[in-house]
């Protein structure tokens, strides 16, 4: 990967970006994507839209939607103390959070201020208490400081999100949070600059990166609305199985390095599949299948059925340990992803029907 890129997509995963607090991470977008896009529009919902005019009238228009939203936790309590209780964005897991560092990103001008989260040492837990997790209520955050040094700098509805960031990782890998699903934007945006370098394609591309996918996928409904495309493509993540205690019977087979998987079910558009698994082919880039039996609970889920309905496809990136500070993908998988997606769009005409 060109050093660009992976600095692109650091700056976009370190950035924070909880749900409805996503601006960060869409001043990068709109910043690293000014000299590629022909235009860039933000919405009220905050999904940022880089378009891609097409060269001919007539051919298909296609979204390709990544979320840039991440999980993470909202202040709602200040005790007399200055430990502070918070809430969950997202599907936060209460069972990684005691004993971890985490920001808190404040709106008074303070930055962002370093807390850690609270709770009994194992020493203080009885026995009976030692058999379950600690629920999120029963946690608190520590900042370090008396309560009125927290109160000028800590409000009621700040964001919080791990206090980690991006690092190299094994052969091949990354390891940081919210890859879910960051490293979706920058493979949207990715295919739209290769996209861009081939010439162009027929019909306008949009790379959306959208906004509350975590708490119900908003922006990919909004957008997909407003930009009325023929086709929608979400990018997201899915769990990689080739680790210890995953069962491949109930959740299939996918390996990091193992390529791009692409989806399959009722949220897919049959021709749409056959369009993308040919493209895989015709880029020599490996895939998987996955099979998806019910909404895939993504954007694709919104862009489906958006206005009289749309053309709906997802690609998805193998990670492990997903919805936790050290989420694990191959780039090798992320740029299998842009060669396929890329390769998809310059294959498109006017005289394709998606008809099943």
């Amino acid at each position: 990967m060109k050093r660009k890129d992976s600095t692109f997509l650091k700056e976009l995963v370190e950035a924070p970006s909880p749900s409805g607090y996503e601006q960060p991470a869409a001043a990068i977008v709109r910043e690293h994507m000014k000299a590629t896009a022909d235009s860039i529009s933000t919405d009220v919902l905050g999904s940022v839209h880089v378009k891609l005019d097409g060269t001919k009238k007539g051919a298909p228009s296609v979204m390709l939607a990544g979320h840039m939203d991440e999980i993470g936790m909202m202040v709602h309590y200040i005790d007399d103390k200055g430990f502070i209780s918070v809430k969950p964005v997202g599907g936060v897991d209460a069972a990684i959070l005691p004993g971890m560092r985490v920001d808190i990103h404040t709106s008074t001008g303070a930055g962002s201020v370093r807390g850690v989260m609270g709770r009994k040492p194992i020493h203080l837990i009885v026995e009976e208490e030692r058999k379950t997790i600690t629920k999120l209520d029963k946690l608190f955050i520590d900042v370090g400081m008396d309560v009125d040094e927290v109160k000028k700098k800590v409000s009621i509805g700040d964001v919080v999100t791990f206090g980690v960031g991006f690092e190299d990782f094994g052969d091949g890998l990354v390891v940081s949070r919210a890859l879910d699903d960051k490293m979706g934007v920058w493979v949207a945006m990715r295919v739209l600059e290769e996209v861009k370098k081939a010439g162009g394609a027929a019909g306008d591309l949009y790379a959306v990166a959208t906004t509350m996918e975590e708490i119900g996928a908003r922006g990919a409904q909004t957008a997909a609305y407003a930009l009325d495309p023929d086709i929608g493509i979400a990018i997201d993540v899915t769990h990689a199985t080739d680790y210890p205690g995953i069962d491949k019977t109930a959740h299939g087979a996918f390996e990091l390095g193992g390529g791009p998987v692409i989806a399959r079910g009722p949220n897919i558009n049959p021709v749409l599949f056959e369009r993308l698994t040919a493209a895989a082919k015709a880029a020599k880039v490996d895939y998987n299948v996955q099979a998806e039996p019910r909404g895939t609970g993504t954007d694709a889920n919104k862009m489906q059925v958006a206005k009289e309905g749309k053309i709906a496809g997802l690609i998805s990136v193998p990670v492990r340990y997903m919805h936790t500070p050290t989420e694990v993908l191959s780039l090798s998988d992320l740029e299998g992803a842009v060669k396929l997606l890329t390769r998809f769009v310059l294959d498109l005409s006017a005289d394709i029907d998606f008809t099943p």
